[in-house]
């Protein structure tokens, strides 16, 4: 827009203007001339007829010349929709493509799917295809596939041009795939005859697309032949001119001429089912033809037939039988000698494709397969030549896996002069060779040698056959431990980890000495790889066991030490971790021992007044312990081992405190994961006599002052879990004796808990009548005065009626009514901290109600809903789960689901018209319905709720207000926008007349929901049914969703960038992947140039460099290694390293640079709020409501179930928001300069000097706070003006006499 006259500053930049791309928004949006224009397109005169013949030999002479007077010749520009018209229409309303639109065969449904209205070609397709269909109706045909063959075929023979034979050959193409193959098999010779003729005709001619289509019709019509038709000679001619064109100049055509080849070979019809053959009949022509053709053309200079023959033998070596697998490989080791690099790479990727494809003997068998990989030891790449040796890495681990698949010794046999090679890669520069090697060495273990090691057996340095291979290939990799291999350290532990873990049970004899070596080598100073050789060693004790690992590194404690340094310590937790299914006897004969001659020792320093040592060798016997667990977990002799460490156990849980709690885990260890044989269970199950008295004793003693809860949980968990395995006749008999504890008025209100807790333990396991002897007990103490007698007496009947089977479920169905009477004549007396386990009672018990006892739950309904307001956590997260359980009881008693929802939800409408906590509590209740039922619900009950709840909200009253905001906001997630919209504006009226008090509390959540209805509704709606007062607060939020979601913007940009940027890693399974291109410059440009520019870089890539000798030493053309010597990397500095700015960079090459303190927090949380779903939301209301905690512990490390809340709580650390925060004092620019004695700044040698550096910061860019900057900068300036003045000052001083 044009400008008049002189505006203020900045006032330009608001003036309307158009966005870009949208200058012709003002055009017209209706355009009746286009359109009447398009729609008469496909027509054609009405009074006209069809000029098509029967005779189809004419037909193409009436498509080339026009004469059909089938309409305009113009392509059409809009796109055709399907009809699925079965019905002929008039003569009138036919169109040129009539044929086409209405054709019943599904064959042709690609032609309309895939419309193009610029393709010629395609227009071309589509008029053969309308005129063919036509010709077949007028003969009365049913348009079967067949008709289409013949009809089709009729018309190749009479057309001339290239572009309607493209035509024709593509529709061909699509119809024989479903001809029925009998009859390509009577036509075979007619129909081959008729494709060789075109063949020969267009080989030369410059269209291709003729020529692609038919050579795909030759393809299928050959892959349809049977076995017998393959025994003569004119189909192998036929199959043979196929052949013929793999060599092809023209890309198009040679890959349509390999593809059809390989569909030939790999899937022709009789190749599959019960007597299938082993190979295909052409397969031996196929592999004489491509080794003619490399040989005829491999010593040319560009070999670019030899690549072609290469890419065809990728895909079709795994076809061919074991003589020409033989020859082929024999040439394509010879034509790897002439060191052309993309030659040598393709071979490469054709030797990885057949030892991937994992063929059978008959194609190649293991002495072939063997002798390739001898051979390729030849073809070993220079180790500064990264790509090429990448690739022979991928091959020969691929063929040494098939060679184990196919004979175990054999490939076992070969393996360690690979795992020599393999390991030279390891002192490589380029940290890509060394990454491949290892995960090549890797795989070969995992896949050779780890499902092998059972049959192997033991492993000695003496063995013989493949117990002397896997020795040998074990002494390859420890030989990476010498020096030479120190910056591959890393990697030699991660192949010794594998290692120990593929034959560590069986090889631990040659494997003592590397054990040694590790253990010397951690000792060494300053050894930066300590987490991976703990993690090597850790996989020696998992699959040696430490009995083995501690006869090759012993401990070296004893107790008798003179010096306190213990260098083997460092074992102890290493042991911990990784100890698994082990003897526990060792434990009991070799630590126990140690454990108690430590104590005594730390015991004797104690009482000497040495406390520093005395506290070592206390700390060294309690991690001895903790090593129990470990040695539980799936032990091989508990039933033998056991009953001779049950009493150290008990005697160490009773005497010893510090180890209970070890002990205890321990102990539920053993029962969880050690008792799965029935033998150890019973062993275990034994000693219940014995533990679990123990157990109750210490659960009944008081926690002394200063001690943590952390024992007594370990001891009670415990007793639940020796429960587990208990027989029920002990169990009822200490259910007995607990209850009368209970019962004995002499017991003190701790006991009288504690054992309340143990019958809670006890209840689930004990029988029937045992229960109901316990309910009788229980009862008056549900309303007991007592509290916390009277929630345990509740948590007693909570185990009792969450039993879904067995002898619990069996009580409270035969006390339903009982139960009932006691839980309703209970409720007046029952006291908060009880309810929680009451509503779990209620929530066990409406699962199993009929429709008969609809009263209870009306009768619980007002209970439930205030209970929703409860200071418990636990009793609010219970209530709303009763509420959504007696919902589905409702559900269950039918009779439709809406009815019995309207049904439900009449028994929570009188809540809205109570005192305030009860219309809180029951809008509270509606909510959470609403978003649980939210699709039972009708649409009319919904919207008559948000109406009565629109009203609630002029309440004066808090909570109410806090509960039907809830209530709308669920509305708005849950309801469909239309429904929705109906009531927008009795909610906005709502909204704008609560009072100021209620917006200001409210701000928050008022703030969130115009987020949504303005995502939901528009900006101009919500603001014009608003009050002028909300107008900013609107137009805050308007600009806070444009931010939120230009950060979104660049974050994906950002990260796309980044995804982008990753280099590509070796370890894909794809041999394309390992021989991507290699690392010069010019790669990149590769990717952006076409034209003269991809072929300069495609003959760049085929060079190759010859390495030079060292020093004045000339190069050896003789030497067989000379190979190596051919580099299809620039020997050189590397390249193509690119720069780390710091930055992220979007994808228009802009800098992404971040603030740490420029709205994150307020970003963050407006990118969150516009991803947040439907679960979200409602977990965000809970949260408010109290059922769920603000911020869920997500530091917190994930434990089993055994060490929950049992270990003894670490020391705090900083670390999190508000009061947990970090509190470190940031780093003030310049305070490296500040004098340490003296005021003002000093310089420093090699730095820059002390003046006042302003950091870049956008935000200075705010025109808004030009004044307050400038301010800033002024008093940069008057400070630095004092300080020279002061200067002046003191150096006349000393310049005075």
């Amino acid at each position: 827009m044009g400008r008049s006259g002189k505006l203020p500053s900045g006032v330009s930049a608001k003036l309307k203007r158009w966005k870009k791309g949208h200058s012709s928004d003002s055009n017209p949006a209706i355009c009746r001339h286009r359109q009447a224009a398009r729609s008469r397109f496909f027509s054609r005169p009405s009074g006209g007829k069809s000029d098509l013949t029967v005779d189809a030999v004419k037909l193409h002479n009436e498509l080339q010349s026009g004469s059909l007077r089938l309409g305009k010749s113009e392509a059409p520009e809009t796109a055709m929709e399907e009809e699925e018209a079965t019905a002929l229409t008039e003569k009138s309303s036919a169109t040129f493509l009539s044929g086409l639109s209405d054709c019943t065969n599904v064959t042709f449904s690609k032609v309309q799917r895939f419309w193009e209205s610029n393709s010629a070609a395609h227009k071309e397709i589509c008029a053969v295809l309308a005129a063919v269909t036509e010709v077949i109706r007028s003969q009365g045909g049913k348009e079967t596939e067949t008709e289409y063959f013949a009809a089709l075929m009729t018309t190749m023979e009479a057309v001339e041009s290239p572009e309607s034979l493209a035509a024709v050959a593509y529709l061909l193409n699509l119809v024989l795939k479903r001809v029925p193959s009998p009859v390509l098999i009577k036509k075979f010779s007619d129909t081959s005859k008729a494709f060789m003729e075109i063949m020969s005709a267009q080989a030369s001619s410059g269209s291709t697309s003729a020529l692609r289509w038919v050579l795909s019709c030759l393809a299928i019509l050959l892959r349809k032949q049977d076995l017998e038709a393959w025994g003569y000679p004119v189909t192998l001619q036929v199959y043979h001119g196929l052949l013929s064109f793999t060599v092809h100049t023209k890309p198009k055509i040679r890959k349509a001429a390999q593809h059809g080849v390989c569909s030939v070979l790999k899937g022709s019809e009789f190749m599959f089912g019960e007597k299938a053959a082993a190979h295909h009949p052409a397969a031996v022509s196929t592999a004489k033809f491509c080794i003619q053709e490399i040989e005829k053309s491999g010593g040319s200079k560009e070999a670019t037939t030899t690549l072609h023959m290469l890419t065809l033998l990728k895909d079709l070596l795994p076809c061919f039988p074991e003589g020409m697998v033989k020859s082929c490989s024999e040439t394509l080791l010879r034509v790897m000698t002439l060191s052309h690099v993309l030659v040598t790479a393709c071979a490469m990727q054709a030797f990885h494709s057949l030892f991937h494809a994992k063929p059978g003997p008959g194609t190649l068998p293991a002495e072939l397969n063997a002798q390739i990989i001898t051979a390729l030891y030849d073809y070993v790449p220079s180790e500064n030549d990264l790509q090429p040796l990448l690739a022979w890495l991928k091959v020969m681990e691929k063929a040494h896996i098939n060679l184990v698949r196919l004979q175990r010794d054999l490939g076992l046999g070969h393996l360690p002069r690979f795992f020599g090679t393999a390991m030279t890669c390891l002192l490589s520069p380029h940290s890509h060779v060394v990454a491949a090697a290892t995960q090549s060495l890797q795989e070969i273990l995992k896949e050779c040698v780890t499902p092998h090691m059972a049959d192997i057996g033991s492993v000695t340095s003496s063995a013989s056959g493949p117990g002397q291979y896997v020795a040998k290939m074990f002494r390859a990799v420890e030989e990476g431990l010498t020096y030479k291999f120190h910056a591959a350290w890393s990697s030699v532990l991660q192949l010794l980890c594998v290692f120990f873990e593929a034959a560590g049970r069986q090889a631990h004899p040659v494997m003592k000495k590397c054990l040694q070596s590790l253990c010397d080598l951690r000792l060494s100073p300053h050894f930066p790889h300590t987490a991976a050789l703990d993690k090597a060693v850790g996989a020696a004790v998992a699959s040696m066991g430490p009995e083995v690992v501690l006869q090759a590194v012993p401990l070296e404690i004893d107790g008798s030490e003179e010096t306190l340094d213990f260098p083997r310590s460092w074992l102890l937790p290493v042991i911990r971790d990784h100890v698994r299914e082990t003897r526990l006897g060792f434990f009991t004969a070799y630590f126990l021992p140690l454990a108690t001659t430590l104590k005594s020792k730390a015991m004797d320093l104690a009482q000497a007044g040495s406390t520093v040592e005395s506290k070592i060798y206390d700390t060294l016997q309690w991690q001895i312990w903790t090593l129990l667990p470990g040695f539980c977990t799936r032990p091989t002799d508990v039933a033998a081992s056991f009953k001779g460490l049950a009493r150290t156990l008990g005697i160490a849980i009773s005497e010893r405190p510090d180890l209970r709690v070890t002990v205890c885990q321990a102990l539920r260890t053993l029962i969880t994961k050690g008792c799965e044989a029935e033998a150890d269970r019973a062993e275990v199950s034994r000693f219940a006599k014995n533990f679990l008295p123990i157990l109750f004793n210490l659960y009944g003693q008081p926690v002394a002052a200063g001690d943590t809860p952390a024992p007594r949980r370990a001891v009670l968990e415990t007793i639940k879990t020796y429960l587990t395995i208990t027989e029920p006749q002990l169990v009822n008999g200490f259910l007995e004796k607990a209850s009368e504890k209970v019962l004995d008025p002499a017991s003190s209100d701790f006991t009288r808990l504690s054992v309340l807790d143990l019958v809670v333990a006890l209840a689930p396991h004990a029988d029937e009548a045992a229960i109901s002897k316990l309910y009788s007990t229980i009862r008056p103490y549900l309303e007991s005065k007592a509290h916390g007698v009277q929630k345990k007496a509740y948590r007693v009947l909570e185990e009792v009626c969450a039993s879904p089977w067995g002898p619990g479920a069996r009580f409270v169905q035969s006390h339903l009514d009982d139960l009932k009477e006691t839980l309703l004549d209970s409720l007046r007396t029952t006291s908060s901290p009880a309810k929680r386990p009451r509503l779990k009672c209620l929530i066990h018990i409406v699962k199993k109600l009929t429709a008969e006892h609809e009263e209870f739950i009306t009768a619980l309904v007002p209970e439930v809903i205030l209970c929703t307001k409860e200071v418990s956590v636990g009793a609010r997260k219970n209530a709303f789960a009763l509420l959504v359980e007696m919902g589905h009881a409702f559900l269950r008693f039918g009779p439709s689901q809406e009815e019995a929802l309207q049904r439900y939800l009449i028994l929570i409408y009188p809540g809205l018209v109570g005192a305030v906590t009860m219309v809180s509590c029951s809008i509270l209740a509606l909510t959470h319905l609403l978003f649980e039922f939210k699709g039972l619900m009708g649409t009319s009950t919904v919207e008559q709720l948000l109406e009565n709840v629109c009203l609630l909200l002029a309440s004066r009253t808090r909570d109410v207000v806090k509960s039907a905001l809830g209530f709308i906001k669920v509305a708005v997630l849950v309801m469909d926008v239309a429904h929705l919209a109906k009531h927008v504006q009795l909610v906005m009226e709502a909204i704008g007349k609560l009072s100021d008090d209620m917006r200001r509390h409210f701000r928050v959540k008022l703030r969130n929901l115009f987020t949504k209805f303005i995502r939901k509704f528009g900006f101009e709606l919500v603001k014009k049914l608003l009050p002028v007062e909300y107008h900013k607060v609107l137009v805050n939020i308007r600009k806070a969703e444009a931010r939120a979601k230009r950060h979104r913007a660049l974050n994906q940009a950002a990260e796309e960038e980044e995804e982008e940027e990753e280099p590509a890693q070796g370890a894909g399974d794809s041999i394309e992947e390992i021989l991507a291109d290699s690392e010069d410059e010019d790669s990149e440009q590769e990717e952006r140039s076409r034209g003269k520019e991809q072929r300069r870089l495609t003959r760049q890539r085929s060079r190759a460099w010859l390495k030079e000798g060292g020093g004045d030493e000339p190069l050896n053309f003789l030497d067989p290694k000379v190979a190596q010597r051919v580099l299809a990397t620039q020997p050189g500095p590397g390249y193509g390293k690119k720069k780390d700015h710091g930055f992220k960079v979007s994808a228009d090459g802009r800098l992404i640079i971040r603030e740490e303190d420029d709205d994150a927090a307020t970003t963050k949380m407006e990118e969150e709020e516009g991803a947040k779903g439907e679960d979200e939301e409602m977990a965000d209301l809970m949260e408010d409501l109290g059922v769920r905690r603000k911020k869920p512990q997500k530091l917190k490390h994930q434990k089993e179930p055994d060490d929950e809340e049992l270990e003894m709580p670490p020391q705090y650390q900083a670390g999190g928001s508000g009061i947990h925060r970090p509190v470190a004092k940031k780093a003030t620019p310049g305070a490296e300069y500040k004098a340490k004695k003296a005021k003002g700044d000093v310089k420093k040698k090699g730095r820059l000097d002390p003046y006042a550096y302003i950091p870049l910061n956008r935000t200075k860019l705010n025109h808004r706070k030009k004044m307050k900057l400038q301010g800033q900068f002024k008093g940069l300036v008057k400070a630095a003006q004092r300080g020279s003045q002061v200067g002046h000052k003191l150096r006349r001083k000393d310049r005075r006499p």
